[in-house]
């Protein structure tokens, strides 16, 4: 089927109080794991690319890979943007085709990132594409942005209801204890401000560097009001997991195809155990 916005499953999500899953994809196999998870689990899906990974694969291909793979699909699939830092860039993903674009404005001042997320909304709302905003630092790498751990803050609950009344964006990305890439322990969530936040808003709440959030942790978010969840650091473990595992098996193979179907199995089952997690499965 036709790809479809962000704010189209987000607003299943919030009637059926689940969250749909964010993966991000980097390549061919990548993308058709995330399409055969989710159509294995019967969910809606988004597929996500940060600048990182359109700067690898190109723009183009995402599109095209993202678009083919939708079409096929019998489930609902929407390509967003994850991350974007600029006006340009948003607009550039618009025009490519992207369904729903995100515009990170963590590190202007709020009414920078009001103005900006604004801008970018005009275009956006004129050709049906959604859009995801960000209040709060979270900390760790991702891909070319980099926030460390003392620069990192919190979303404040007063800033962003005035935000969402100042722009009106699909969904809102928080701040509250989360980090991209790889855990160094257990991440301390602060379910308060994720509450206060949801009480103030009244949109569906994403959350950012989830992969190594325990179970229950993301089950409560949910609750709570969560309705975007992104998945990328799991996605990455589990692909160089099956690489690895096939090499050490056989150093001598040079079957690309031989290599990378293991991985993208393991990316799969690692997608379906969070789609199961998230609530989404049979909400297709």
């Amino acid at each position: 089927m036709p790809l479809v916005t962000v704010a189209q499953l987000l607003a299943a999500a919030e009637s059926g109080r689940y969250a749909v899953g964010a993966f991000n994809c980097n390549n061919m196999e990548i993308v058709q794991a995330i399409i055969e998870a989710a159509e294995a689990e019967k969910a809606p899906v988004i597929v996500q690319a940060s600048q990182g990974a359109i700067k690898y694969a190109g723009l183009e291909y995402i599109v095209a890979l993202t678009r083919v793979a939708a079409e096929k699909a019998t489930i609902p699939v929407a390509l967003h943007l994850d991350h974007g830092t600029s006006f340009e860039q948003c607009v550039q993903c618009i025009w490519s085709g992207f369904t729903s674009v995100m515009l990170d404005g963590s590190k202007h001042s709020l009414a920078e990132n009001i103005a900006l997320t604004n801008r970018v909304l005009a275009v956006a709302r004129a050709v049906g594409v959604s859009v995801e905003a960000e209040l709060g630092k979270i900390s760790g790498t991702e891909d070319d942005i980099f926030v460390h751990e003392r620069e990192a803050f919190f979303t404040d609950p007063a800033e962003a209801k005035e935000f969402v009344a100042a722009t009106g964006v699909d969904a809102l990305a928080v701040a509250i204890g989360t980090a991209h890439g790889q855990y160094k322990g257990r991440p301390e969530l602060d379910f308060d401000r994720l509450a206060a936040i949801r009480e103030l808003v009244g949109i569906p709440i994403v959350l950012h560097g989830s992969s190594g959030v325990p179970d229950e942790d993301i089950r409560r978010a949910v609750e709570i009001g969560v309705r975007k969840v992104n998945i990328d650091t799991n996605l990455r473990e589990a692909f160089v997991a099956g690489v690895k595992e096939v090499l050490a098996q056989n150093p001598q193979e040079i079957d690309p195809r031989k290599v990378l179907g293991p991985a993208k199995q393991k990316m799969s089952a690692v997608i379906r155990e969070k789609i199961r997690l998230f609530g989404s499965a049979g909400k297709a």
